[in-house]
């Protein structure tokens, strides 16, 4: 069952329940995230999937005014809870990286092995927000392994073109990182959406200087979709849904 979606205040969304026994007629889904609950009927008559009761030109949202944080979801037919899950909602107009990796510039595209990196290695910084602030182009990288301060952008000719990327605003950039780094764990920090977001990761950095790359990602992260175990053994499953901003490729 995958985890992890986020959805914003405010956001539209749908969800869809699949695997419910034969004869069921009706789901309400509720949330204190959500403004209404939210009733599923099945697609067509004797159907296990669902479809969201919508009225005319409406749309379902989670509750415009909503503190960020985790709140329940719960599913119930005729009374009965059929599903439960965690729903995480965050600011308006907060990011949400898909992908943030720092590696050897010569490597394989979308690969996420994960790898250490060595001193004095030329390395390719990437990193994909799937609700990336308007007219935000570019962005700084810093950490202690750089040289200095580093600008990724969009456009790059560093966005290794992944389709892992699709749906977002990818920025890229390399830099040489600095050839006397002691061997450990350090910190590469982005901040976003002028000035509002910040975002880590962690690469590790280990042995003597190289003069060429190995072909093998630092750091990887990624962003799934969010679903409810049911206790039917099927799957109830939340969507951010997107009217104006692309799905991320799945």
């Amino acid at each position: 069952m995958p985890q992890g979606t986020t959805l914003e205040a405010g956001d539209a969304l749908w969800f869809s329940v699949e695997g419910m026994p034969a004869g069921w007629d009706k789901v309400e889904v509720a949330s204190p995230a959500l403004q209404e609950p939210i009733t599923l009927t099945p697609v067509k008559e004797g159907s296990t999937q669902s479809a969201q009761v919508d009225g005319p030109g409406t749309e379902h949202r989670v509750r415009s005014r909503l503190r960020p944080g985790t709140y329940p979801v719960t599913a119930t037919s005729h009374g009965r809870t059929v599903a439960t899950a965690q729903l995480k909602v965050a600011a308006k107009d907060s990011a949400q990286i898909g992908r943030f990796v720092i590696a050897p510039r010569s490597a394989f595209r979308g690969s996420d092995k994960p790898a250490s990196l060595r001193p004095g290695s030329d390395v390719r910084v990437v990193l994909t927000d799937l609700r990336a602030a308007p007219g935000e182009d570019s962005l700084t990288v810093t950490s202690p392994i750089l040289k200095g301060p580093l600008t990724i952008m969009t456009a790059s000719p560093d966005d290794p073109g992944c389709k892992c990327d699709d749906g977002g605003t990818v920025y890229a950039g390399h830099a040489r990182l600095r050839d006397d780094v002691p061997d450990g764990r350090y910190t590469v920090t982005v901040v976003s959406h002028q000035g509002q977001q910040t975002t880590r990761q962690h690469v590790t950095v280990v042995g003597q200087p190289v003069t060429d790359d190995h072909p093998s990602w630092a750091v990887t992260g990624g962003v799934v979709a969010v679903g409810l175990a049911l206790a039917s053994g099927g799957v109830f499953a939340v969507r951010r849904r997107r009217s104006q901003k692309a799905e991320p490729y799945k």
